[in-house]
């Protein structure tokens, strides 16, 4: 397996730095030595395929997950197992569009993008309830559509009105988790049409974990790909195709010959 290969991006200061961060569940070994680096402001999407080390790298960004060796820094700040108010202070920054949406099928749409503001910052509903209605503006649902169940939206709109909940606070970085999964060509789209919209218009620092490469040319200006738990490679959007690296060559072409090799059972 190669090494990083790190390609120099702008001079803009490293907001989420992963340094050698390794995590496992008894034997099973998720994060081998992780290494990543995303510029304040900018849009990294990381790319790989199922069960390669994604989901657990947010998870131990998060706090969610602790690695076991290795240092987490947000804005300079060292929070490898940071906990109690602390964690919390941190955690107040992020925003979150989850895999399936993840709403409260109990709750009224626009108390789901309100429930951050509402729970976390202890906001009264009435004005918690104009912000909702502002965001679910700014992902192109109408008020109407706040006072909707979630089970009476399509799939589409659940994933606006996840994205309008992970902006409702005005967060400095966001995490988007297959943000196109399950969703028609022109519905993913939009919604990567929408995630740029929406943080251009917030200046966030942003990590999307795909397999989709259409999404992934679409919102990210910087790319990594990992592979085994490890950071193969890391550059811009624009320099993907001329990687010089195997196995991102294979992934965004979508061969099933080259060094990646898929456990397949033959009769």
């Amino acid at each position: 397996m190669s090494k990083t290969n790190t390609i120099k991006m702008n001079d803009a200061p490293e907001h989420i730095v992963l340094k050698d961060v390794h995590k496992s569940f008894g034997p099973k070994h998720v994060l081998n030595g992780l290494n990543l680096s995303v510029k304040k402001g900018h849009s990294m999407v990381v790319i790989g395929g199922s069960g390669t080390g994604k989901s657990v790298m947010l998870k131990s960004i998060l706090g969610l997950l602790p690695p076991d060796s290795g240092t987490i820094q947000i804005g300079g700040r060292d929070v490898t197992g940071m906990t109690g108010s602390a964690r919390d202070e941190v955690l107040s920054k992020f925003g979150m569009l989850f895999q399936g949406a993840a709403l409260f099928d109990s709750l009224k749409v626009w108390q789901n993008v309100a429930f951050g503001l509402m729970q976390g910052k202890g906001m009264n509903a009435t004005d918690a309830k104009e912000i909702a209605v502002d965001k679910l503006r700014q992902v192109g649902l109408g008020a109407d559509v706040g006072e909707l169940s979630p089970a009476e939206l399509s799939g589409g709109m659940q994933k606006r009105v996840g994205l309008a909940r992970a902006i409702a606070g005005d967060p400095e970085i966001i995490f988007f988790d297959e943000p196109t999964t399950g969703l028609d060509p022109i519905m993913a789209d939009v919604i990567n049409d929408l995630i740029v919209d929406c943080v251009k218009r917030l200046g966030a620092t942003t990590i999307s974990i795909t397999h989709d490469m259409a999404s992934a040319r679409k919102i990210a200006d910087d790319i990594a790909m990992i592979y085994k738990g490890e950071i193969l490679w890391q550059g811009t959007a624009k320099q993907v195709d001329n990687s010089g690296n195997a196995y991102v060559d294979q992934f965004i072409h979508g061969r099933a010959d080259g060094p990646i090799q898929m456990d397949v059972f033959k009769a």
